[in-house]
């Protein structure tokens, strides 16, 4: 464990680069209102915490910058959730009200979040083998043209126009959103497909008079899966000094357009928040990156997952403030929603 005095030293070592993104010198120490020892005394206490790895020297400058490891102890053992009143409001608000439509409120956390903190946000929906079908409706908009339409049980919607043939008539669609709505509703998402190609495809031969085309058109309206992830602040990163230079966030964007990567990386074991600072995380893509996670619960049984990723100077206490009051906001709201709609 570290003394008071190395502890003073580097939050204020950690605070300043926080805040400015450019090394900390004992100068520049000496002069906080907080520290009242001597310039040579803040040197030693300096060099100290540079040789347990806590702090370390840039090429380009007499001061000091964080090190991983002091990140962690700064995390661990420094700050605790401050409370922003006008942010913490404006969660509040933005989660007040009646919504339908579960996927328009995280999409609208998602950006507010990245609003809030000039960083990526990441909300990951519940896990598509815990969604079940609620209820499939298919619309013609016109002689030519309808909309297939899968609303799930937690509130998301999903929609997909597409062409009508002439040989498909208006009885075998109504039929074939019966047998829908017969065979499918209850099931989980991830068993969608299956039951399409086995239990739909025998009922419709059976029913549907044009079964080949019918079934063509329907396979490809409702086999998608609904999104699982909404981004905000996608460019966000480009504005911290860290990443100045494209070739050190290239990765990163990669890493974004896999949607699959993304998913892994944001399923954590445990509730609450988590924090995985730089090389801790195991995803080369992102470690010059601090990764915020909290979790946030739909149902009993269904877990969400609220992500910041920022340089490794992150404000700490202010994300994981934001992240706690956004996890806990919306598993009361979405608690209340799902206890007002009788799910």
């Amino acid at each position: 464990m570290l003394t008071d005095r190395q502890l003073l030293i580097l939050q204020v070592i950690i605070d300043d680069f926080i805040e400015s993104a450019h090394p900390v010198g004992s100068r520049a120490i000496s002069k906080k209102d907080e520290i009242s020892y001597s310039a040579a005394t803040i040197r030693n206490v300096m060099a100290d915490l540079e040789e347990m790895g806590y702090i370390e020297k840039t090429h380009s400058s007499s001061g000091r910058i964080p090190s991983e490891k002091g990140y962690r102890y700064y995390v661990d053992h420094v700050i605790a959730p401050s409370v922003d009143k006008t942010n913490l409001n404006i969660i509040k608000g933005m989660l007040q009200g009646e919504f339908i439509d579960f996927e328009k409120l995280v999409q609208k956390s998602a950006e507010v979040l990245s609003d809030l903190t000039n960083y990526t946000s990441i909300i990951l929906g519940p896990e598509i083998f815990e969604t079940r079908v609620k209820q499939m409706q298919i619309i013609p908009l016109s002689e030519n043209t309808a909309v297939a339409i899968l609303i799930t049980d937690s509130g998301h919607v999903e929609h997909h126009s597409f062409s009508i043939p002439n040989e498909i008539s208006a009885s075998d669609l109504e039929k074939m959103v019966n047998i829908l709505n017969e065979r499918l509703k209850g099931v989980s998402l991830a068993k969608l497909p299956e039951l399409l190609n086995t239990e739909v495809v025998s009922l419709m031969k059976k029913y549907v008079q044009d079964f080949e085309k019918s079934y063509h058109y329907l396979k490809s309206a409702f086999s998608e899966q609904p999104v699982k992830l909404y981004i905000g602040g996608r460019t966000n990163l480009l504005t911290q000094p860290e990443f100045n230079d494209i070739n050190k966030i290239r990765s990163f964007y990669r890493m974004m357009e896999n949607e699959d990567e993304v998913v892994n990386l944001l399923k954590v074991p445990q509730q609450g928040i988590r924090v995985t600072i730089g090389r801790e995380n195991e995803l080369e893509a992102i470690q010059d990156f601090s990764l915020i996670t909290a979790s946030y619960q739909l149902r009993d049984e269904q877990m969400g997952t609220i992500a910041l990723i920022g340089p490794t100077r992150m404000e700490y206490r202010k994300v994981i403030t934001l992240l706690n009051a956004l996890s806990n906001e919306m598993t009361d709201v979405l608690y209340l929603w799902y206890k007002n709609n009788g799910k």
